[in-house]
């Protein structure tokens, strides 16, 4: 039976902020902290984004805002609660290893198995939307043939070094941020006449409420838009991850941590709300060439969908490749705790987790198989049993934090760098708003079969993961 982690001594003065590169055995630093600026900026920007926000406007019109606005406060108090133990206790394991120690061995086993499960079930889903672009510019390859493709160039990407993924999600995400902050300043401008050359008539802020109000569909809408891009947020946790491979792993932690707000800010709200000042929230457009493209072809940009097709495809390659990463380290990390095989806590010279690499990427390969053999059923049944996924890690990191931070205090105070606002209320708050969006779930078709589905998966996860537990503790009292 593998001991829980415990916190290491706190950095001394003269080095503020410095932590070993790693409590995990075997990984190395490879990661600079250019890369985990980039990896925490570029985390919140998921291919949902450019790709699902069209649908959010047409169900809450404007107050699609709001729903961004809800989720990403959701999400930023999360992220503050992670951040605190990440900053205290950097590991490739994250939240399923503070999750093993702040509420027992089947808590990690359980989170740690459901988190993977969710991002292998991503690298399907994000190498089949990049092949349908791709497909689109070179049609003589047929589109398995390209998701085969980018899924063999990642993950040779990711067994050279965690140096290459990180250079990779560099840039990547780089291209991400950069359009995302143009179409931000560009849109700005335009909405106020200040573009030269914009077709469009300046309206202000006009839009957010000449067609029908803010809320044309009522304030009801604000919830079922949160159901639609509550999934859009996923990934912000993974700078807490990649931390533990990095040069200064408590830094960039709470960098993270920090900027999380303005992140969110600009390039969710920013953006979405440029979209529904430049065009009428029921604009056919937004539905049927998405949110992005619209908005640029009202401004006048040329070949606004084949600009928009290269971003989005970016999105995917670098959600894929962190789909790779993330899934990786979530089993390496349950490998070390021997809540998974111990081939794949094994790293080679390089300090790469092969094994764990190989196993994850095997289940993405089916995970591709089964979409393009049996998309409406099989893969179908896949996505949804990983669609509440999501909200359930969110849950325990929240329980998890309530528990760690009498341990913190108690072990190495002097490792409280980061701290949760208001603690515990917040924490409690946070809860009770994870909570209400499963239950309002239950009220949606879509939303009701995901909800059951992981809700099942989960549960037989937590019985391995308590028979598991069990059986340890009886091995030990023997």
């Amino acid at each position: 039976m593998s001991a829980p982690p415990t916190l290491t001594k706190a950095s001394p003065p003269g080095d503020p902020g410095q932590a070993p590169a790693s409590d995990d055995s075997g990984l190395k630093a490879g990661l600079k902290n250019r890369h985990l600026s980039m990896i925490a900026i570029g985390g919140v920007i998921g291919a949902g984004l450019f790709v699902g926000s069209g649908s959010g406007i047409a169900a809450a019109g404007p107050g699609i805002l709001i729903s961004y606005a809800l989720v990403g406060a959701l999400v930023v108090l999360v992220m503050r609660m992670l951040g605190e133990m990440a900053a205290a206790q950097p590991s490739s394991g994250s939240f399923s290893a503070y999750a093993d120690r702040a509420l027992g061995r089947w808590a990690g086993f359980s989170i740690g198995w459901l988190y993977w499960f969710f991002w292998v079930v991503v690298q399907a889903v994000e190498a089949t939307a990049g092949a349908k672009i791709l497909e689109g510019w070179v049609p003589a390859v047929p589109q398995w043939a390209w998701a085969l493709i980018v899924m063999l160039v990642l993950t040779a990407t990711n067994l050279a070094s965690v140096g290459s993924y990180g250079e990779f999600e560099f840039w990547f995400a780089g291209i991400k941020v950069v359009a995302i902050a143009a179409f931000v300043v560009l849109g700005g401008l335009a909405v106020f006449g200040l573009l030269p050359g914009a077709r469009n008539d300046a309206v202000g802020l006009a839009h957010l409420t000449d067609a029908g109000g803010f809320l044309p569909n009522g304030p009801g809408a604000i919830l079922t838009g949160v159901l639609m891009v509550v999934f859009s947020f996923m990934g912000s946790e993974i700078v807490t991850l990649a931390a533990g491979e990095s040069e200064n792993p408590q830094r960039a932690v709470r960098q993270a941590t920090n900027s999380v707000i303005w992140r969110i800010a600009v390039f969710y709200l920013g953006s979405i709300l440029v979209v529904v000042s430049l065009l009428p929230w029921n604009s056919a457009a937004i539905t049927e060439k998405g949110s992005y493209v619209a908005a640029l072809d009202a401004i006048g940009i040329p070949h606004a969908g084949q600009v928009m097709n290269v971003i989005v495809l970016t999105a995917v390659l670098s959600c894929l490749n962190s789909a790779l990463y993330t899934s990786s380290r979530m089993v390496f990390s349950l490998g070390q705790r021997g809540d998974a095989p111990r081939a794949f806590a094994r790293t080679n010279r390089r300090g790469v987790p092969r094994a764990a690499i190989l196993g994850s990427v095997a289940f993405g390969f089916v995970s591709v198989f089964f979409n393009y053999m049996w998309p409406d059923t099989v893969f179908k049944f896949l996505l949804n049993s990983s669609g509440a996924v999501a909200l359930f890690v969110w849950l325990a990191i929240c329980f998890t934090q309530l528990r760690m931070r009498g341990i913190i205090l108690r072990e190495a105070p002097e490792r409280l760098t980061v701290k949760m606002w208001l603690f515990p209320y917040l924490t409690w708050a946070t809860i009770g708003m994870i909570l209400f969006v499963l239950v309002y779930m239950l009220t949606d078709d879509d939303g009701r079969t995901q909800v059951l589905l992981s809700g099942l998966v989960g549960v037989l996860v937590l019985a391995v993961g308590l028979v598991l537990d069990r059986r340890r503790r009886l091995s030990a009292a023997r």
